[in-house]
């Protein structure tokens, strides 16, 4: 198992690609010199600074399996916010960003902490378990991983091509969603917010010992591992991590 790396000082990182996901969530594929390397699940500080000096920083999650000098992270665009309408609208390909990471040690996972793995994501909430997902792809590993993936519409599904061919293409990883607020005809999955009746048709019992990662907002993370706890899940066994304040928990 690597040991965790200690917190890095401010350094710059060249913007290296963007991809958009959605009409309103961008990847940004960073190049880093200086990076340390990082688990996934673990994330990074960005910060941005105004020609009249204002500072502004927020925490995103890094996308990208454990790598040591390129890394990406993947925004949702808040029109309120003071960083994400930057980095998922006038970033371009050639811009330095100031990063500090990686940070983190208690929402991680490697193929040598086992499996099987629960994976529950709201929005932008799969961020760090799309790094989870990668890495057992990258390292080959045959850890068993279902990932139940909550957005609102089939065009908000992040990553979506990307699920659909590890979906059919790498044995063990399954990839379920539920759509909350509409559906395509015909549309094959869940189409209602998770919900403990959910977890129990999709997730492994609590006797096969699964350990359970569960990120997004802060309603959509309480109402999962709180379901979770009540199918007989140990609460050791459930890690989360949230973002907030919101009102809509996917």
């Amino acid at each position: 198992m690597r040991t965790l790396r200690r917190r890095l000082d401010w350094q710059l990182a060249d913007v290296t690609a963007l991809v958009d996901e959605t009409a309103r969530v961008r990847t940004v594929e960073l190049e880093a010199p200086g990076w340390a390397g990082h688990l996934p699940g673990q994330h990074v500080d960005v910060r941005l600074t105004a020609e009249d000096g204002y500072q502004a920083q927020r925490s995103y999650s890094i996308a990208t399996p454990a790598e040591r000098s390129r890394l990406a992270i993947t925004v949702e665009r808040i029109e309120s916010g003071e960083v994400s309408p930057y980095l998922a609208g006038e970033l371009r390909p050639g811009d330095k960003l100031e990063l500090r990471g990686p940070i983190g040690g208690y929402f991680v996972w490697e193929p040598s902490r086992g499996g099987p793995l629960l994976l529950a994501a709201g929005g932008s909430g799969i961020v760090p378990l799309m790094a989870m997902i990668r890495e057992r792809v990258a390292m080959r590993s045959w850890v068993s991983i279902r990932l139940l993936a909550s957005s609102r519409s089939l065009d908000d599904i992040i990553y979506r091509s990307e699920l659909e061919a590890i979906s059919r293409d790498e044995m063990g990883v399954e990839i379920i969603h539920t759509l909350t607020r509409s559906q395509p005809p015909e549309w094959p999955g869940y189409d209602r917010r998770v919900d403990r009746e959910m977890l129990a048709e999709v997730g492994w019992p609590p006797t096969d010992g699964p350990l359970c990662y569960v990120c997004g907002p802060t309603g959509f993370v309480e109402a999962v591992a709180s379901a979770l706890v009540e199918l007989g899940h140990p609460p050791e066994m459930v890690r989360t991590e949230r973002f907030g304040p919101t009102g809509d928990p996917r």
